[in-house]
């Protein structure tokens, strides 16, 4: 399946494009030179990142894969370790890029049933003083977590841990708007714990490129030298932070209306009895089925304009800005013709 062929795209939330609205502003957009440091546009995104945040500094880079790298650099040292989750994005969805770029050690941990890491296993994993062992310097969670919400009080626990140990304490927060929608909670409290987080402005938020990285001022200075070392440094990238700009104007709240339609899919996905729907907390929802029935279901779907990911006998819906009612509507009513006619 080609962009061009998907009436209804649920792949993820980065297929979002920006609105009219939002071209405007990134074509109006005052720009300088970011490198050194004189474009009013991305100091004013960092500026508003950071003072949401309720840290001391942020900046902005070209991908969320870039922010979290920057995040682990700039905790460590060569031959350093992380500690994440065993199917956390930092570890399994990035490249090994901490280990490639940044000659840091990872050490997963199993998730629980219900996304969290066990705290006890987090603090039974912790190294030091050996020199058998590379040193641990930071935790990394992740929240949401597949689109699942996961508990403040498990992050605040955790985040005793850290203090304990003397550890860094890193937040990917890629979609943490979205977390922060569904509790009702201000990204301020949300993040107070960490000392950097990931924010992604190109998943439901809705801008064309980037997110930002924000933190102790410290770090995010070090993040700046190692973004330049990585290629990450960009010019007049005011047009792009524009866009991430708008996005926190306009977009944050419109969540909202993401989590309702995922909700809707759900249920209607679980009208049939071959599909094993896990309600979502947010915008991504997943599928499990038989393998036979998956490998039938995720082609007849694609045939007839519906955009999923997956394979095998598990599919992953992502709503987002650029999907509304109708789309949702228009994607069941597949769904429903598939199991008339198999």
């Amino acid at each position: 399946m080609t962009a061009n062929t998907i009436r209804f795209d649920f792949r993820s939330d980065t297929v979002t494009r920006p609105t009219e609205a939002m071209r405007a502003a990134m074509a109006a957009a005052e720009v300088g030179d970011d490198v050194f440091g004189d474009d009013p546009t991305v100091n004013l995104l960092e500026q508003r990142l950071a003072a949401m945040t309720g840290k001391e500094a942020a900046i902005f880079v070209p991908s969320g894969t870039q922010s979290n790298l920057l995040a682990l650099m700039s905790h460590c040292g060569r031959g350093d370790e992380f500690i994440a989750g065993q199917n956390a994005h930092c570890y399994k969805f990035e490249g090994g890029g901490a280990a490639v770029l940044g000659s840091i050690q990872p050490q997963p941990i199993e998730h629980r049933a219900d996304g969290t890491l066990d705290p006890a296993a987090i603090e039974a994993a912790i190294k030091a003083g050996d020199n058998h062992f590379a040193t641990t310097r930071v935790i990394a969670l992740e929240n949401t977590y597949g689109g699942r919400v996961l508990p403040v009080a498990w992050m605040a626990e955790v985040a005793e841990i850290a203090r304990r140990h003397g550890l860094g304490f890193h937040l990917d927060g890629a979609r943490a708007f979205n977390a922060c929608v569904k509790l009702g909670m201000d990204i301020r409290d949300f993040v107070m714990p960490f000392d950097t987080v990931s924010i992604c402005l190109s998943k439901g938020l809705g801008a064309p490129v980037g997110s930002v990285l924000a933190g102790r001022a410290d770090l995010i200075e070090t993040a700046r030298r190692n973004r330049k070392m990585l290629g990450g440094g960009m010019r007049q990238a005011g047009i792009l932070a524009a866009g991430g700009l708008y996005a926190l104007e306009h977009n944050v709240a419109r969540l909202a209306e993401d989590h309702r339609r995922a909700r809707a899919l759900a249920e209607g996905l679980a009208r049939h009895d071959g599909l094993r729907v896990t309600m979502p907390d947010t915008n991504i929802l997943w599928v499990d089925m038989d393998r036979e029935l998956g490998e039938r279901l995720t082609p007849y779907l694609a045939e007839h304009g519906v955009g999923i990911t997956g394979r095998y006998g598990q599919q992953r819906w992502v709503t987002h800005l650029d999907v509304d009612d109708a789309a949702v509507e228009g994607a069941l009513a597949a769904v429903d013709a598939f199991f008339r006619n198999n």
